[in-house]
């Protein structure tokens, strides 16, 4: 997605500073929620880029193939990515 990492932990410190202001949450001190709010997040905004690697993976293992049918590397990259998304009813 192109978000920073630094950026991503920026957001997650904010949320929850802004939660525990406005009293929505209570937050034991010895517990780091934004720590936690991060990972998640980080998570959520590299599932894209996980999922490409994986789909370049596959491809690789076909290359032969598909340069013998003549397939379009683009074109089976969208194909394999959009079936994998609805597989795994993914929001991207």
């Amino acid at each position: 997605m192109g978000l920073r990492k630094e950026y991503v932990r920026l957001l997650s410190t904010k949320i929850v500073e802004d939660l525990i202001k406005q009293e929505m949450i209570e937050v034991p001190e010895s517990l780091n929620l934004a720590e936690q709010v991060f990972q998640i997040m980080d998570a959520e905004v590299n599932l894209e880029d996980r999922l490409n690697d994986e789909v370049r993976v596959l491809l690789n293992q076909y290359q032969d193939q598909m340069r013998q049918s003549g397939a379009s590397y683009q074109e089976m990259f969208k194909l394999i990515k959009n079936k994998l998304v609805r597989e795994r009813k993914l929001v991207l």
